[in-house]
């Protein structure tokens, strides 16, 4: 089973409701009201959840506005397409001037370790297939959602850290050092 068995389009037009749903739309279909509704609906935070900070709104807005971006193994640019890991330095770089490790291993050993129930917007969550090794890693955006760039043939997209694939191969947490949460 690949890990997008679990996530899904949304049928029709790119500016349906978002809230909930995992969002691929063509990249060209991507419009500014799409990506507000995507930030707001990020905000719809579960109880408990802190209203995301001017940096990391401009980090998840930053984000969003690359969904529809094309996987591709090693990539660290919107022109030629993202791996996982090089989505998440991308953003962080060009949003805030924070450079994280280029790959998610060691992106998982740096930074503050977040328990699951006490994730903000903004936080990387990291995911391993069998054992404990780090391999994926996504920025969550609240309500149970991250954004990431999942795997070849795929473009970057929201999924569901709670349900599906994704669900049972979290591993950890980590709040980025000066991101100001």
């Amino acid at each position: 089973m690949g890990a997008d068995s679990a996530d899904q389009l949304i049928a029709g037009s790119a500016s349906q409701s978002l809230v909930g749903t995992a969002f691929a739309p063509e990249r060209s279909m991507l419009s500014a009201a799409d990506v507000n509704q995507l930030i707001e609906a990020s905000q719809s935070l579960a109880a408990g959840d802190k209203a995301p900070t001017g940096r990391i709104q401009a980090l998840l807005q930053r984000a969003m506005g690359l969904l529809g971006t094309p996987y591709r193994w090693g990539g660290t640019s919107p022109d030629s397409g993202f791996d996982c890991s090089g989505l998440v330095n991308y953003v962080f770089r060009t949003t805030l001037g924070i450079e994280l490790p280029r790959v998610s291993r060691e992106m998982a050993s740096n930074g503050q370790k977040v328990e699951r129930a006490a994730l903000t917007a903004g936080d990387l969550v990291f995911f391993g297939g069998r054992g404990a090794r780090v391999d994926h890693v996504g920025i969550y955006v609240g309500d149970g959602q991250f954004v990431h760039a999942p795997r070849t043939g795929r473009d970057v997209t929201v999924s569901s850290l709670d349900t599906g694939y994704w669900a049972n191969r979290f591993l950890q947490a980590r709040r980025v050092e000066g991101l100001g949460s």
